[in-house]
């Protein structure tokens, strides 16, 4: 996919995890990485996270945007990640104000997708990505992040999260 100015942005993306993965083995420097290369490549995405599964809930274990989020913590099956995380399916939002699911952290926020991390059937994370576009995210972020989500859970399983 080719965007403003003839880059690829995801071909970017790919190339800079694949540096991240051959950089380092510290679980929480790799997520630390991922949501920033996603900040910081990808035009559209605005504030990007990972949960993972602790319990009944999803806990924030990074993020990079302009500000923190209060939803640390996430029931599954509340709003559009716990909902994700207790279908184990991916999810994208066009437009927050129009789904009642929508958890708010952010005024601007105006599209959201979340990927969950799977090993096999079993949820371990997931990828959250907001944007303050309408309409912002389609086929090719879905794609990237479920490639990211797989590669992250070759990660956290290997791991211990230090």
């Amino acid at each position: 996919m080719t965007s403003y100015k003839g880059v690829d942005h995801y071909a970017t993306v790919r190339e800079r995890v694949n540096d991240l993965f051959r950089s380092t083995e510290s679980v929480q420097a790799i997520f630390d990485g991922v949501c920033a290369i996603l900040t910081e490549t990808l035009p559209h995405h605005t504030w990007a996270g990972i949960y993972l599964v602790e319990g009944n809930d999803l806990v924030l274990a990074a993020w990079r945007g302009p500000a923190a989020t209060e939803h640390v913590r996430i029931p599954i099956g509340e709003g559009i990640c716990g909902y994700a995380a207790a279908h184990g399916e991916s999810i994208i939002v066009p437009d927050v104000s129009k789904d009642p699911r929508y958890l708010q952290c952010f005024a601007e926020t105006r599209a959201e997708i979340v990927v969950p991390i799977l090993a096999g059937d079993r949820v371990l994370g997931e990828i959250d990505v907001d944007s303050n576009q309408l309409n912002a995210f389609g086929a090719a972020d879905q794609e990237i992040l479920e490639e990211l989500a797989d590669r992250l859970a070759s990660t956290i399983l290997k791991g211990d999260r230090a």
